[in-house]
Protein backbone atom coordinates (compact mmCIF):
# COMPACT_ATOMS: atom_id res chain seq x y z
CA UNK A 1 0.00 0.00 0.00
CA UNK A 2 2.41 2.38 0.74
CA UNK A 3 4.68 1.83 -1.99
CA UNK A 4 1.53 1.92 -4.22
CA UNK A 5 0.64 5.73 -3.00
CA UNK A 6 4.94 6.16 -3.07
CA UNK A 7 4.31 5.54 -7.10
CA UNK A 8 1.46 7.92 -7.71
CA UNK A 9 2.71 10.94 -5.41
CA UNK A 10 6.34 10.76 -7.02
CA UNK A 11 4.73 12.31 -10.14
CA UNK A 12 3.30 15.46 -8.80
CA UNK A 13 6.53 17.30 -7.66
CA UNK A 14 9.03 16.18 -10.04
CA UNK A 15 6.72 16.64 -13.10
CA UNK A 16 6.21 20.26 -11.27
CA UNK A 17 10.12 20.58 -11.62
CA UNK A 18 10.35 19.40 -14.80
CA UNK A 19 8.17 22.04 -16.45
CA UNK A 20 8.80 25.21 -14.40
CA UNK A 21 11.05 28.08 -15.51
CA UNK A 22 14.77 28.36 -15.48
CA UNK A 23 13.94 31.59 -13.07
CA UNK A 24 12.20 29.20 -10.34
CA UNK A 25 15.12 26.60 -10.83
CA UNK A 26 17.58 29.63 -10.14
CA UNK A 27 15.93 30.65 -7.58
CA UNK A 28 16.13 27.24 -5.82
CA UNK A 29 19.74 26.85 -6.31
CA UNK A 30 20.42 30.15 -4.27
CA UNK A 31 18.48 28.61 -1.09
CA UNK A 32 21.30 28.27 1.24
CA UNK A 33 19.51 27.66 4.93
CA UNK A 34 20.09 23.82 6.54
CA UNK A 35 17.06 21.37 5.07
CA UNK A 36 16.57 20.60 7.95
CA UNK A 37 15.81 24.11 9.30
CA UNK A 38 12.07 25.49 10.58
CA UNK A 39 10.14 22.87 9.34
CA UNK A 40 6.72 22.46 11.02
CA UNK A 41 6.61 18.71 10.77
CA UNK A 42 7.91 15.19 9.42
CA UNK A 43 5.79 16.25 6.35
CA UNK A 44 7.72 19.50 5.90
CA UNK A 45 10.85 18.27 6.49
CA UNK A 46 10.97 15.44 3.61
CA UNK A 47 8.93 17.71 1.11
CA UNK A 48 11.67 20.61 1.48
CA UNK A 49 14.01 18.10 1.77
CA UNK A 50 12.32 16.19 -2.21
CA UNK A 51 12.00 19.61 -3.32
CA UNK A 52 15.54 21.10 -2.86
CA UNK A 53 17.17 17.73 -4.15
CA UNK A 54 14.73 17.99 -6.97
CA UNK A 55 15.77 21.45 -7.70
CA UNK A 56 19.54 19.81 -7.28
CA UNK A 57 19.47 16.91 -9.70
CA UNK A 58 18.45 19.34 -12.42
CA UNK A 59 20.92 21.82 -11.93
CA UNK A 60 23.56 18.97 -12.24
CA UNK A 61 21.94 17.03 -14.83
CA UNK A 62 19.24 18.76 -16.84
CA UNK A 63 15.38 18.19 -17.20
CA UNK A 64 15.94 15.21 -19.20
CA UNK A 65 18.31 13.92 -16.44
CA UNK A 66 15.28 14.57 -13.92
CA UNK A 67 12.88 13.27 -16.45
CA UNK A 68 14.86 10.22 -16.41
CA UNK A 69 15.14 10.04 -12.74
CA UNK A 70 11.26 10.51 -12.00
CA UNK A 71 11.14 7.63 -14.33
CA UNK A 72 13.29 5.07 -12.71
CA UNK A 73 11.97 6.19 -9.45
CA UNK A 74 8.15 5.69 -9.60
CA UNK A 75 9.66 2.17 -11.81
CA UNK A 76 11.27 1.06 -8.30
CA UNK A 77 8.23 2.29 -6.46
CA UNK A 78 5.80 -0.35 -8.70
CA UNK A 79 8.67 -2.88 -8.56
CA UNK A 80 8.38 -2.84 -4.57
CA UNK A 81 4.78 -2.57 -4.83
CA UNK A 82 3.63 -5.68 -6.74
CA UNK A 83 7.21 -7.48 -4.70
CA UNK A 84 5.59 -7.18 -2.14
CA UNK A 85 1.93 -7.89 -3.64
CA UNK A 86 3.41 -11.49 -4.72
CA UNK A 87 4.29 -11.91 -1.55
CA UNK A 88 0.63 -11.36 -0.05
CA UNK A 89 -0.53 -13.37 -2.59
CA UNK A 90 1.59 -15.88 -2.16
CA UNK A 91 0.56 -16.69 1.57
CA UNK A 92 -2.61 -15.81 1.07
CA UNK A 93 -2.59 -18.81 -2.06
CA UNK A 94 -2.06 -21.49 1.40
CA UNK A 95 -3.90 -19.83 3.71
CA UNK A 96 -6.92 -19.37 1.75
CA UNK A 97 -6.78 -23.00 0.27
CA UNK A 98 -6.02 -24.31 4.09
CA UNK A 99 -9.32 -22.64 5.45
CA UNK A 100 -11.65 -24.62 2.61
CA UNK A 101 -9.50 -28.01 3.25
CA UNK A 102 -10.09 -27.54 6.92
CA UNK A 103 -13.84 -27.00 6.12
CA UNK A 104 -14.07 -29.72 3.11
CA UNK A 105 -12.43 -32.30 5.86
CA UNK A 106 -14.72 -31.06 8.52
CA UNK A 107 -17.82 -31.30 6.27
CA UNK A 108 -16.97 -34.70 4.73
CA UNK A 109 -16.02 -35.82 8.07
CA UNK A 110 -19.42 -35.20 9.40
CA UNK A 111 -21.09 -36.85 6.43
CA UNK A 112 -19.19 -40.10 7.68
CA UNK A 113 -20.72 -39.71 11.00
CA UNK A 114 -24.19 -38.46 9.95
CA UNK A 115 -26.81 -41.08 10.75
CA UNK A 116 -28.62 -43.26 8.39
CA UNK A 117 -31.73 -41.79 8.58
CA UNK A 118 -30.35 -38.56 7.12
CA UNK A 119 -29.80 -40.58 3.99
CA UNK A 120 -32.89 -42.34 4.06
CA UNK A 121 -34.67 -38.18 4.32
CA UNK A 122 -32.77 -36.42 2.15
CA UNK A 123 -30.81 -36.39 -1.41
CA UNK A 124 -27.42 -37.05 -2.33
CA UNK A 125 -27.14 -34.16 -4.49
CA UNK A 126 -27.92 -32.08 -1.78
CA UNK A 127 -24.85 -33.05 0.33
CA UNK A 128 -22.93 -32.79 -2.80
CA UNK A 129 -23.45 -29.16 -3.35
CA UNK A 130 -22.46 -28.43 -0.26
CA UNK A 131 -19.50 -30.31 -0.75
CA UNK A 132 -18.73 -28.34 -3.80
CA UNK A 133 -20.55 -25.29 -4.91
CA UNK A 134 -20.99 -24.07 -1.32
CA UNK A 135 -17.55 -24.57 -0.51
CA UNK A 136 -16.26 -22.49 -3.55
CA UNK A 137 -18.27 -19.60 -2.26
CA UNK A 138 -16.76 -19.91 0.68
CA UNK A 139 -13.01 -20.18 -0.85
CA UNK A 140 -13.76 -17.04 -2.60
CA UNK A 141 -15.38 -15.49 0.58
CA UNK A 142 -11.74 -16.16 2.37
CA UNK A 143 -10.14 -14.54 -0.22
CA UNK A 144 -12.31 -11.39 0.29
CA UNK A 145 -12.02 -11.39 4.05
CA UNK A 146 -8.14 -11.51 4.39
CA UNK A 147 -8.01 -8.36 1.91
CA UNK A 148 -10.72 -6.97 3.84
CA UNK A 149 -9.09 -7.50 7.40
CA UNK A 150 -5.63 -7.22 6.81
CA UNK A 151 -4.66 -5.47 3.60
CA UNK A 152 -7.68 -2.66 2.92
CA UNK A 153 -8.09 -0.96 6.80
CA UNK A 154 -4.32 -0.45 6.23
CA UNK A 155 -4.76 1.23 2.86
CA UNK A 156 -7.97 3.51 4.30
CA UNK A 157 -5.83 4.77 7.44
CA UNK A 158 -2.72 5.28 5.79
CA UNK A 159 -4.43 7.20 2.66
CA UNK A 160 -6.83 9.07 5.39
CA UNK A 161 -3.45 10.34 7.46
CA UNK A 162 -2.37 11.80 4.67
CA UNK A 163 -5.52 13.30 3.33
CA UNK A 164 -5.99 15.11 6.76
CA UNK A 165 -2.72 16.56 6.53
CA UNK A 166 -3.43 17.93 3.41
CA UNK A 167 -6.59 19.14 4.15
CA UNK A 168 -8.70 18.39 7.11
CA UNK A 169 -11.81 20.35 5.46
CA UNK A 170 -12.19 18.81 2.60
CA UNK A 171 -11.29 15.47 4.03
CA UNK A 172 -14.45 15.66 6.23
CA UNK A 173 -16.46 17.60 3.45
CA UNK A 174 -15.70 13.94 1.35
CA UNK A 175 -16.14 11.61 4.28
CA UNK A 176 -20.01 12.76 4.84
CA UNK A 177 -20.46 12.12 1.20
CA UNK A 178 -19.08 8.26 1.62
CA UNK A 179 -22.30 6.64 3.72
CA UNK A 180 -24.93 7.34 0.91
CA UNK A 181 -23.38 4.60 -1.34
CA UNK A 182 -23.19 2.59 1.77
CA UNK A 183 -26.99 2.68 2.09
CA UNK A 184 -27.53 1.71 -1.38
CA UNK A 185 -25.28 -1.02 -1.10
CA UNK A 186 -26.72 -2.57 1.58
CA UNK A 187 -30.19 -2.93 0.52
CA UNK A 188 -28.82 -4.42 -2.42
CA UNK A 189 -26.99 -7.43 -0.19
CA UNK A 190 -30.31 -8.04 1.74
CA UNK A 191 -31.80 -9.08 -1.52
CA UNK A 192 -28.61 -10.99 -2.92
CA UNK A 193 -28.25 -13.20 0.09
CA UNK A 194 -32.35 -14.27 -0.48
CA UNK A 195 -31.44 -14.77 -4.19
CA UNK A 196 -28.43 -16.90 -3.33
CA UNK A 197 -30.03 -19.00 -0.76
CA UNK A 198 -32.83 -20.01 -3.38
CA UNK A 199 -30.07 -20.33 -6.33
CA UNK A 200 -27.66 -22.86 -4.33
CA UNK A 201 -30.61 -25.13 -3.08
CA UNK A 202 -31.79 -25.05 -6.69
CA UNK A 203 -28.19 -26.64 -7.23
CA UNK A 204 -28.66 -29.46 -4.84
CA UNK A 205 -31.71 -29.93 -7.21
CA UNK A 206 -29.71 -30.13 -10.13
CA UNK A 207 -26.71 -32.28 -8.74
CA UNK A 208 -29.16 -34.86 -7.34
CA UNK A 209 -30.69 -34.95 -10.71
CA UNK A 210 -27.27 -35.58 -12.47
CA UNK A 211 -26.54 -38.48 -9.87
CA UNK A 212 -29.84 -39.94 -10.18
CA UNK A 213 -29.52 -40.12 -13.97
CA UNK A 214 -26.51 -41.64 -14.13
CA UNK A 215 -26.76 -43.92 -11.71
CA UNK A 216 -29.96 -44.95 -13.47
CA UNK A 217 -28.46 -45.14 -16.98
CA UNK A 218 -28.65 -48.57 -17.50
CA UNK A 219 -32.21 -48.32 -17.23
CA UNK A 220 -33.03 -44.62 -18.62
CA UNK A 221 -31.09 -46.50 -22.07
CA UNK A 222 -33.15 -49.58 -21.50
CA UNK A 223 -36.22 -48.06 -22.00
CA UNK A 224 -35.17 -45.24 -24.77
CA UNK A 225 -36.12 -42.64 -22.03
CA UNK A 226 -33.08 -40.38 -22.64
CA UNK A 227 -35.38 -37.50 -23.86
CA UNK A 228 -37.53 -37.85 -20.69
CA UNK A 229 -33.69 -37.43 -18.79
CA UNK A 230 -32.84 -34.81 -20.73
CA UNK A 231 -35.95 -32.74 -20.55
CA UNK A 232 -35.89 -33.61 -16.56
CA UNK A 233 -32.65 -31.84 -16.54
CA UNK A 234 -33.58 -28.94 -18.90
CA UNK A 235 -36.14 -27.95 -16.98
CA UNK A 236 -33.87 -28.09 -13.47
CA UNK A 237 -31.42 -26.17 -15.75
CA UNK A 238 -32.96 -23.47 -16.93
CA UNK A 239 -34.61 -22.77 -13.27
CA UNK A 240 -31.56 -22.71 -11.92
CA UNK A 241 -29.61 -20.60 -14.47
CA UNK A 242 -32.21 -18.01 -14.14
CA UNK A 243 -31.83 -17.49 -10.40
CA UNK A 244 -27.88 -17.60 -10.84
CA UNK A 245 -28.33 -15.02 -13.32
CA UNK A 246 -29.91 -13.00 -11.07
CA UNK A 247 -27.60 -13.39 -8.28
CA UNK A 248 -24.98 -12.11 -10.65
CA UNK A 249 -26.75 -9.39 -11.65
CA UNK A 250 -27.47 -8.08 -8.10
CA UNK A 251 -23.44 -8.85 -6.89
CA UNK A 252 -22.15 -6.98 -10.07
CA UNK A 253 -24.41 -4.42 -9.67
CA UNK A 254 -22.46 -3.11 -6.34
CA UNK A 255 -19.44 -2.65 -8.41
CA UNK A 256 -20.41 -0.12 -10.94
CA UNK A 257 -22.72 1.54 -8.48
CA UNK A 258 -19.69 2.36 -5.97
CA UNK A 259 -17.75 3.48 -8.77
CA UNK A 260 -20.99 6.01 -10.02
CA UNK A 261 -21.02 7.14 -6.42
CA UNK A 262 -17.38 7.31 -5.90
CA UNK A 263 -17.28 9.59 -9.12
CA UNK A 264 -19.88 11.48 -7.42
CA UNK A 265 -18.09 12.47 -4.47
CA UNK A 266 -14.83 12.54 -6.41
CA UNK A 267 -16.38 15.36 -8.78
CA UNK A 268 -18.04 17.22 -5.34
CA UNK A 269 -14.43 17.35 -4.09
CA UNK A 270 -12.68 18.81 -7.09
CA UNK A 271 -15.44 21.78 -7.01
CA UNK A 272 -15.32 22.17 -3.25
CA UNK A 273 -11.29 21.73 -2.99
CA UNK A 274 -10.89 23.93 -6.31
CA UNK A 275 -13.21 26.66 -4.99
CA UNK A 276 -11.41 26.52 -1.55
CA UNK A 277 -7.73 26.88 -3.87
CA UNK A 278 -9.31 29.71 -5.92
CA UNK A 279 -10.95 31.73 -3.10
CA UNK A 280 -7.28 31.58 -1.34
CA UNK A 281 -10.05 29.80 1.42
CA UNK A 282 -8.41 26.74 3.70
CA UNK A 283 -4.39 27.10 2.93
CA UNK A 284 -4.28 24.48 0.04
CA UNK A 285 -2.12 25.68 -3.44
CA UNK A 286 -2.57 23.88 -6.16
CA UNK A 287 0.30 21.20 -5.93
CA UNK A 288 -1.17 19.86 -2.57
CA UNK A 289 -5.23 20.11 -4.11
CA UNK A 290 -3.72 17.84 -6.85
CA UNK A 291 -2.24 15.40 -4.58
CA UNK A 292 -5.34 15.26 -2.33
CA UNK A 293 -7.42 14.55 -5.76
CA UNK A 294 -4.71 12.21 -7.21
CA UNK A 295 -4.98 10.39 -2.73
CA UNK A 296 -8.35 10.39 -2.28
CA UNK A 297 -8.94 8.38 -5.87
CA UNK A 298 -6.47 5.62 -4.14
CA UNK A 299 -8.29 5.69 -1.14
CA UNK A 300 -11.76 4.93 -2.60
CA UNK A 301 -10.46 1.90 -4.12
CA UNK A 302 -9.98 0.51 -0.48
CA UNK A 303 -13.37 1.31 0.27
CA UNK A 304 -14.60 -0.20 -3.10
CA UNK A 305 -12.98 -3.18 -2.55
CA UNK A 306 -14.21 -3.68 1.10
CA UNK A 307 -17.91 -2.68 -0.21
CA UNK A 308 -17.25 -5.44 -2.84
CA UNK A 309 -15.67 -8.18 0.16
CA UNK A 310 -19.08 -7.61 1.79
CA UNK A 311 -21.10 -8.56 -1.07
CA UNK A 312 -18.95 -11.25 -1.69
CA UNK A 313 -19.71 -12.18 2.21
CA UNK A 314 -23.06 -11.86 1.97
CA UNK A 315 -23.70 -14.28 -0.82
CA UNK A 316 -21.18 -16.98 1.34
CA UNK A 317 -23.29 -16.19 4.55
CA UNK A 318 -25.86 -18.00 2.45
CA UNK A 319 -23.22 -21.25 1.46
CA UNK A 320 -22.06 -21.20 4.85
CA UNK A 321 -24.92 -21.83 6.89
CA UNK A 322 -25.54 -24.61 4.41
CA UNK A 323 -22.43 -25.88 5.43
CA UNK A 324 -22.80 -25.27 9.17
CA UNK A 325 -26.33 -26.95 8.95
CA UNK A 326 -24.46 -30.52 7.94
CA UNK A 327 -21.81 -29.70 10.86
CA UNK A 328 -24.21 -29.06 13.18
CA UNK A 329 -26.83 -32.09 12.70
CA UNK A 330 -26.73 -33.99 15.79
CA UNK A 331 -25.96 -37.63 15.33
CA UNK A 332 -29.37 -39.63 17.11
CA UNK A 333 -27.23 -42.40 17.58
CA UNK A 334 -25.21 -41.29 20.59
CA UNK A 335 -22.06 -43.22 22.38
CA UNK A 336 -22.90 -44.04 26.31
CA UNK A 337 -21.04 -41.94 28.64
CA UNK A 338 -19.80 -45.46 30.40
CA UNK A 339 -19.22 -48.02 27.24
CA UNK A 340 -19.23 -51.48 27.94
CA UNK A 341 -16.36 -53.27 25.83
CA UNK A 342 -16.83 -56.30 23.91
CA UNK A 343 -14.71 -57.79 21.37
CA UNK A 344 -16.40 -60.94 20.71
CA UNK A 345 -19.97 -62.87 21.15
CA UNK A 346 -19.81 -65.34 23.60
CA UNK A 347 -23.13 -66.79 23.74
CA UNK A 348 -26.25 -65.27 22.32
CA UNK A 349 -28.16 -61.94 20.61
CA UNK A 350 -31.80 -61.42 22.30
CA UNK A 351 -34.35 -58.84 20.84
CA UNK A 352 -36.78 -58.32 23.70
CA UNK A 353 -40.02 -56.45 22.66
CA UNK A 354 -38.53 -54.35 20.15
CA UNK A 355 -40.67 -51.82 18.36
CA UNK A 356 -39.78 -49.43 15.73
CA UNK A 357 -41.16 -46.47 13.60
CA UNK A 358 -40.01 -44.17 10.92
CA UNK A 359 -41.57 -40.72 11.27
CA UNK A 360 -43.87 -42.18 13.99
CA UNK A 361 -45.25 -44.91 11.33
CA UNK A 362 -44.74 -48.36 12.81
CA UNK A 363 -42.55 -50.85 11.53
CA UNK A 364 -41.49 -53.29 14.02
CA UNK A 365 -43.99 -54.22 16.62
CA UNK A 366 -43.08 -55.70 19.81
CA UNK A 367 -40.56 -58.47 18.39
CA UNK A 368 -38.67 -60.52 20.45
CA UNK A 369 -36.60 -63.81 19.27
CA UNK A 370 -33.02 -65.24 20.47
CA UNK A 371 -30.03 -66.14 18.08
CA UNK A 372 -27.95 -68.61 19.49
CA UNK A 373 -23.84 -68.09 19.10
CA UNK A 374 -22.95 -70.34 15.52
CA UNK A 375 -26.88 -71.06 14.85
CA UNK A 376 -28.27 -69.02 11.95
CA UNK A 377 -31.64 -67.19 12.19
CA UNK A 378 -32.93 -66.58 8.82
CA UNK A 379 -36.00 -63.72 8.15
CA UNK A 380 -38.48 -63.83 5.71
CA UNK A 381 -41.83 -62.24 4.54
CA UNK A 382 -43.36 -59.88 2.02
CA UNK A 383 -41.31 -56.61 0.87
CA UNK A 384 -42.18 -53.89 3.62
CA UNK A 385 -42.74 -56.46 6.22
CA UNK A 386 -39.37 -54.92 8.93
CA UNK A 387 -36.81 -57.39 7.77
CA UNK A 388 -34.29 -55.00 6.74
CA UNK A 389 -35.16 -52.95 9.44
CA UNK A 390 -34.50 -55.29 12.09
CA UNK A 391 -30.91 -56.34 10.02
CA UNK A 392 -30.39 -52.14 10.69
CA UNK A 393 -31.08 -52.42 14.53
CA UNK A 394 -27.78 -55.09 15.56
CA UNK A 395 -25.15 -52.26 13.96
CA UNK A 396 -27.27 -49.57 15.59
CA UNK A 397 -27.67 -47.80 12.05
CA UNK A 398 -31.44 -46.86 13.50
CA UNK A 399 -31.99 -46.66 17.36
CA UNK A 400 -35.44 -48.73 18.83
CA UNK A 401 -38.06 -46.87 19.62
CA UNK A 402 -38.80 -49.57 22.62
CA UNK A 403 -37.77 -53.01 23.74
CA UNK A 404 -33.69 -53.67 24.02
CA UNK A 405 -31.38 -55.39 21.84
CA UNK A 406 -28.69 -57.25 23.92
CA UNK A 407 -25.53 -58.88 22.65
CA UNK A 408 -24.63 -61.63 25.70
CA UNK A 409 -27.45 -59.70 27.80
CA UNK A 410 -25.12 -56.47 27.22
CA UNK A 411 -27.56 -53.92 25.63
CA UNK A 412 -26.19 -52.59 22.15
CA UNK A 413 -26.69 -49.01 23.76
CA UNK A 414 -24.14 -49.99 26.45
CA UNK A 415 -21.52 -50.50 23.74
CA UNK A 416 -19.21 -48.25 21.64
CA UNK A 417 -20.77 -47.92 17.96
CA UNK A 418 -17.27 -49.06 16.85
CA UNK A 419 -16.90 -52.02 18.94
CA UNK A 420 -20.31 -52.93 18.15
CA UNK A 421 -19.64 -52.88 14.11
CA UNK A 422 -16.35 -54.76 14.64
CA UNK A 423 -18.37 -57.52 15.59
CA UNK A 424 -20.45 -57.65 12.28
CA UNK A 425 -19.75 -58.17 8.78
CA UNK A 426 -22.34 -57.07 6.75
CA UNK A 427 -23.11 -58.73 2.83
CA UNK A 428 -26.07 -56.79 0.96
CA UNK A 429 -28.18 -57.32 -2.27
CA UNK A 430 -26.13 -54.57 -3.99
CA UNK A 431 -22.18 -55.26 -4.00
CA UNK A 432 -21.07 -51.81 -2.94
CA UNK A 433 -17.51 -51.89 -3.95
CA UNK A 434 -15.50 -48.54 -4.84
CA UNK A 435 -13.41 -47.49 -7.87
CA UNK A 436 -10.67 -49.35 -6.33
CA UNK A 437 -8.24 -52.36 -7.11
CA UNK A 438 -9.91 -55.36 -6.24
CA UNK A 439 -7.04 -55.75 -3.58
CA UNK A 440 -7.83 -52.67 -1.53
CA UNK A 441 -11.88 -53.68 -1.75
CA UNK A 442 -11.08 -56.63 -0.31
CA UNK A 443 -9.15 -55.48 2.68
CA UNK A 444 -11.38 -52.08 2.81
CA UNK A 445 -12.02 -52.98 6.60
CA UNK A 446 -8.52 -53.81 7.27
CA UNK A 447 -6.02 -52.16 5.40
CA UNK A 448 -3.53 -54.04 6.94
CA UNK A 449 -4.35 -57.30 5.74
CA UNK A 450 -1.27 -59.28 4.30
CA UNK A 451 -1.41 -60.62 0.77
CA UNK A 452 -1.58 -64.09 1.73
CA UNK A 453 -4.59 -63.39 3.69
CA UNK A 454 -6.58 -61.55 1.25
CA UNK A 455 -6.02 -64.72 -1.23
CA UNK A 456 -7.29 -66.95 1.75
CA UNK A 457 -10.44 -64.81 1.97
CA UNK A 458 -10.76 -64.61 -2.29
CA UNK A 459 -10.80 -68.47 -2.20
CA UNK A 460 -13.33 -68.62 0.62
CA UNK A 461 -15.58 -66.84 -1.20
CA UNK A 462 -14.90 -68.73 -5.16
CA UNK A 463 -13.26 -65.54 -6.43
CA UNK A 464 -9.71 -66.59 -6.72
CA UNK A 465 -10.17 -68.06 -9.81
CA UNK A 466 -12.16 -65.05 -11.79
CA UNK A 467 -9.61 -62.73 -10.19
CA UNK A 468 -6.07 -64.49 -11.77
CA UNK A 469 -7.79 -64.81 -15.05
CA UNK A 470 -7.97 -60.86 -15.39
CA UNK A 471 -5.03 -58.87 -16.75
CA UNK A 472 -3.85 -57.41 -13.35
CA UNK A 473 -4.88 -60.05 -11.14
CA UNK A 474 -5.78 -58.63 -7.45
CA UNK A 475 -4.45 -55.09 -8.72
CA UNK A 476 -7.03 -54.79 -11.43
CA UNK A 477 -9.23 -51.56 -10.91
CA UNK A 478 -13.48 -52.68 -11.08
CA UNK A 479 -14.24 -48.93 -11.98
CA UNK A 480 -17.70 -47.00 -10.25
CA UNK A 481 -19.51 -49.41 -8.16
CA UNK A 482 -17.20 -52.25 -9.29
CA UNK A 483 -19.04 -51.91 -12.98
CA UNK A 484 -16.63 -53.77 -15.08
CA UNK A 485 -17.34 -57.18 -13.09
CA UNK A 486 -20.36 -59.42 -13.33
CA UNK A 487 -22.95 -59.70 -10.82
CA UNK A 488 -21.93 -62.51 -9.09
CA UNK A 489 -18.16 -61.42 -9.16
CA UNK A 490 -18.87 -58.30 -7.45
CA UNK A 491 -20.97 -59.98 -5.23
CA UNK A 492 -18.06 -62.39 -4.17
CA UNK A 493 -15.85 -59.63 -3.82
CA UNK A 494 -18.05 -58.44 -1.04
CA UNK A 495 -18.39 -61.62 0.30
CA UNK A 496 -14.43 -61.91 0.46
CA UNK A 497 -14.27 -58.72 2.06
CA UNK A 498 -16.59 -59.85 4.79
CA UNK A 499 -14.17 -63.10 5.36
CA UNK A 500 -11.38 -61.00 5.90
CA UNK A 501 -13.15 -58.77 8.52
CA UNK A 502 -13.75 -62.27 10.44
CA UNK A 503 -16.27 -60.71 12.58
CA UNK A 504 -18.31 -63.06 14.82
CA UNK A 505 -21.82 -62.13 13.39
CA UNK A 506 -22.40 -61.93 9.90
CA UNK A 507 -25.71 -59.78 8.72
CA UNK A 508 -26.82 -61.68 4.74
CA UNK A 509 -29.48 -58.96 3.15
CA UNK A 510 -30.47 -61.06 0.45
CA UNK A 511 -26.94 -61.55 -0.77
CA UNK A 512 -28.06 -64.19 -4.12
CA UNK A 513 -31.86 -62.57 -5.11
CA UNK A 514 -30.15 -60.36 -8.03
CA UNK A 515 -28.11 -63.24 -9.23
CA UNK A 516 -28.77 -65.59 -12.22
CA UNK A 517 -28.93 -69.75 -11.46
CA UNK A 518 -25.27 -70.20 -12.26
CA UNK A 519 -23.54 -67.34 -10.36
CA UNK A 520 -26.03 -68.09 -7.34
CA UNK A 521 -24.44 -70.89 -7.01
CA UNK A 522 -21.06 -70.34 -6.57
CA UNK A 523 -22.32 -67.68 -4.07
CA UNK A 524 -24.61 -69.79 -2.30
CA UNK A 525 -21.56 -72.68 -1.64
CA UNK A 526 -19.39 -69.02 -0.72
CA UNK A 527 -21.97 -67.87 1.81
CA UNK A 528 -22.09 -71.50 3.00
CA UNK A 529 -18.60 -71.46 3.57
CA UNK A 530 -18.98 -67.66 5.53
CA UNK A 531 -21.45 -68.74 7.60
CA UNK A 532 -19.75 -71.88 9.73
CA UNK A 533 -18.53 -71.26 12.85
CA UNK A 534 -20.69 -67.86 12.38
CA UNK A 535 -23.71 -66.63 14.14
CA UNK A 536 -25.67 -65.64 10.85
CA UNK A 537 -28.99 -63.31 10.68
CA UNK A 538 -30.21 -63.74 6.94
CA UNK A 539 -32.82 -62.03 5.06
CA UNK A 540 -34.02 -64.19 2.31
CA UNK A 541 -36.70 -64.11 -0.77
CA UNK A 542 -35.33 -67.11 -2.05
CA UNK A 543 -36.42 -69.37 0.18
CA UNK A 544 -34.49 -72.30 -0.85
CA UNK A 545 -31.10 -70.66 0.12
CA UNK A 546 -32.76 -70.90 3.86
CA UNK A 547 -33.86 -74.77 4.54
CA UNK A 548 -31.39 -75.53 6.30
CA UNK A 549 -31.96 -72.63 8.89
CA UNK A 550 -32.27 -73.48 12.51
CA UNK A 551 -34.73 -70.86 12.87
CA UNK A 552 -36.52 -69.25 10.57
CA UNK A 553 -39.02 -65.96 10.98
CA UNK A 554 -41.99 -64.89 9.15
CA UNK A 555 -43.14 -61.29 9.26
CA UNK A 556 -45.66 -59.54 8.40
CA UNK A 557 -46.64 -56.11 8.60
CA UNK A 558 -43.84 -55.30 11.56
CA UNK A 559 -44.91 -58.99 13.60
CA UNK A 560 -43.19 -62.02 13.61
CA UNK A 561 -46.42 -64.06 12.99
CA UNK A 562 -44.57 -67.71 12.39
CA UNK A 563 -41.26 -69.03 13.59
CA UNK A 564 -39.68 -72.76 13.30
CA UNK A 565 -37.32 -74.43 11.35
CA UNK A 566 -38.33 -75.17 7.58
CA UNK A 567 -39.82 -78.47 8.24
CA UNK A 568 -42.17 -77.39 11.07
CA UNK A 569 -43.47 -74.27 9.62
CA UNK A 570 -44.55 -76.57 6.23
CA UNK A 571 -46.21 -79.05 8.73
CA UNK A 572 -48.41 -76.27 9.72
CA UNK A 573 -49.58 -75.13 6.46
CA UNK A 574 -49.44 -71.14 7.43
CA UNK A 575 -48.60 -68.25 6.32
CA UNK A 576 -44.42 -69.68 5.31
CA UNK A 577 -46.19 -72.71 3.25
CA UNK A 578 -47.86 -70.38 0.87
CA UNK A 579 -44.49 -68.82 -0.09
CA UNK A 580 -42.84 -72.42 -0.39
CA UNK A 581 -46.00 -73.42 -2.72
CA UNK A 582 -45.67 -69.67 -4.37
CA UNK A 583 -41.88 -70.81 -5.05
CA UNK A 584 -42.48 -74.49 -5.54
CA UNK A 585 -40.40 -75.44 -2.49
CA UNK A 586 -41.45 -78.57 -0.54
Amino acid sequence: MIFNLLSLVLFIPFLQIIFETDDAIQKAKEITRPIWANRENLFDYFGNYFEFLQYDFVQANGKMGALQFVCITVLIAFFLKNLFRYSAVYHQSFLRMAVVRDLRKKLFDRSMHLPMSYYSESKKGNLLTRLTADLNEVEIAVVSTLELVFREPIAIVINLAVLFYLSVELTTFSLILLPVSALVISRIRKSLKRTSQKGQEQMSELISNIEESLGGIRIIKAFTAEKIAVDRFSTKNVHHQKLITRTFRKKDLSSPLNEFFGAIVLISIVWFGGKLVLENNGGMNGKEFIAFIVIFSQFLRPVSSIASALTYLKKAEVSLDRVNEIIDIEDTIKNPANPVKKTDLDSKIEFKNVSFAYDEEPVLKGISFTLEKSKTVALVGESGSGKSTIADLIPRFYDTVSGEILIDDVNVKSMLKKDLRKLISVVTQESILFNDSIKNNICFGKPDATDEEIILAAKVANAHEFIIALENGYDTNIGDRGNKLSGGQKQRISIARAVLSNAPIMILDEATSALDTESEKLVQDALDKLMQNRTSLVIAHRLSTIRDADLILVLKQGEIVERGNHQELIATNGYYKSLCDIQQIS
